[in-house]
């Protein structure tokens, strides 16, 4: 009863909390950090590439971001069968990588409400919800792993290990509470009610821990990080770098891009964290380049693979 009491409280205190303007801020500061820094050292910055002699390599990051998407949707199907829904075909991960691009549009939220319908339309309302819900928690997870990986002696692999401790089933619930309370635009355009007991209905997890979908979704960070670190290697020929260090930054400014819906896709946040995070270690007009030529492979290998979702969006409307 205690508990049921301070959880309640605790979710009224997160009610109050303008999340939704600190995450404005934080997404304009970046931005402006960014562009700052862009017309600061515009002198010092190339975008000229030498095609025959990079192309094999810009070819291989496209390759690898494609990757990243199908091992994304996997890893989401993977998620909904552990909430207990399963799937013979892959038409679910079929449907995932083709409203991918959806996570540019502002807002940040409109690829979700795509996949939530479509589970809705084929398993109940709250096994899409949930497996709505819960993704991006999968991927955070999954990235402060790989993150921790190169802190292992440092006071803040506790704090990157932390997310896995409610990465199961005696905890899920939890986490998709303080989910729901983040996430209240969401249950707005979904036209659902965000209310205590919602998230106990028709559910079966079927096992303790979901160590598939985290696999998969840690594969999905490794290979965005491969596919930057190939556009960082056309630039960069220096043999210093040290890949756990850039492992760490990617995958911390990535979840910082990530947890920032007011940035669709993570634009501007993920780049601007990325440039602060590397500082001197690499000069900064290389980083730079490697940051808008991944930006742009990455984003073309998204709208490569939903051009089917998009042109049978705007005929729907023709």
């Amino acid at each position: 009863m205690r508990f049921n009491k301070d959880n309640q409280q605790y979710s009224k205190f997160l009610k109050k909390i303008n999340f939704s303007g600190f995450k404005s801020i934080f997404f304009i500061s970046s931005l402006l950090y960014f562009c700052i820094y862009f017309f600061d050292n515009i002198d010092q910055i190339s975008f000229d590439i030498n095609l025959g002699r990079d192309g094999i390599n810009l070819s291989l990051s496209f390759l690898f971001c494609i990757l990243s998407i199908y091992l994304n949707a996997y890893a989401w199907k993977y998620i909904v069968k552990w909430f207990g829904k399963e799937f013979k075909s892959n038409n679910l991960v079929s449907f995932y990588v083709l409203t991918n691009i959806l996570k540019y549009v502002p807002g940040g939220f409109w690829h979700f409400v795509e996949r939530f319908n479509f589970i809705k339309k084929i398993s109940n309302p709250q096994i899409a919800l949930y497996s709505t819900l819960i993704e991006p928690y999968f991927m955070l997870s999954g990235s402060f792993l790989l993150a921790s990986m190169g802190l292992f002696f440092s006071p803040f692999y506790f704090f990157l290990i932390f997310p896995l401790v409610f990465l199961n089933r005696k905890f899920i619930y939890l986490i998709l509470k303080l989910l729901g309370s983040l996430k209240g635009k969401v249950f707005e355009v979904l036209g659902l009610p965000n209310s205590k007991g919602h998230f106990e209905e028709r559910i079966n997890i079927v096992s303790f821990f979901p160590s598939r979908a985290l696999l998969l979704e840690i594969g999905f960070i490794l290979s965005k990080f491969i596919g930057f670190y190939i556009c960082l290697n056309i630039f960069y020929t220096s043999n210093t770098l040290n890949i756990t260090f850039l492992l760490v930054i990617f995958s911390l400014s990535w979840s910082l891009g990530l947890v920032v819906p007011s940035a669709p896709g993570g634009v501007g946040v993920f780049e601007a964290c990325l440039l602060l995070f590397v500082g001197k270690s690499i000069p900064q007009n290389i980083i730079f380049i490697s940051l808008v030529y991944f930006r742009v492979i990455s984003t073309s290998a998204d709208l490569l693979l939903s051009l089917p979702f998009l042109i049978r969006k705007l005929s729907s409307r023709i």
